[in-house]
């Protein structure tokens, strides 16, 4: 890198809010956060994904679109923004791994401690809203049928 450009990356830093620098920054942390939470048990993955894009959202957009548009997530796009329907057979298996693993956090709760009954109704009823959320993944309601305009 020569040093005109070098003098321009710099310029272009310093013209940039701490705000957002923070904001960038923490969301990068997100990311990693998140791609260890893959390989270690236990840390959540989702999560510090969501909060990265909140991030990213409000401080550099074009980080957000890399990361939402990368080869990873970029499948997955359509059935979160409603262009898309989930296949029947993705949503069957999600829902079944998603309470296999309620039911066995929920096993593992009871036998293991003494948690009272409201801590072992927390796993199923979350899963409820993601079952539900899960059922509901289809196609956008098309505007022009909501407002009683035809087609023809």
């Amino acid at each position: 890198m020569d040093r005109s450009t070098f003098r321009r990356v710099i310029d272009r830093l310093l013209r940039i809010s701490p705000r957002r620098l923070v904001l960038a920054a923490a969301g990068i942390l997100c990311v990693g956060l998140a791609a260890l939470g893959v390989v270690v048990p236990g840390l959540p993955t989702t999560v510090f994904l969501i909060a990265a894009t909140y991030l990213f959202t409000r401080s550099c957009p074009w980080l957000e679109e890399r990361l939402i548009r990368n080869r990873f997530f970029a499948p997955f796009l359509g059935y979160l923004d409603g262009s898309a329907t989930m296949p029947l057979r993705a949503k069957i298996m999600t829902m079944g791994v998603m309470w296999a693993f309620v039911t066995a956090s929920v096993w593992i709760l009871a036998v293991g401690s003494t948690a009272p009954v409201w801590v072992l109704s927390l796993p199923p009823a979350g899963a409820l809203i993601g079952t539900w959320f899960i059922a509901r993944i289809g196609p956008a309601a098309d505007p022009s049928r909501l407002s009683g305009e035809s087609s023809l």
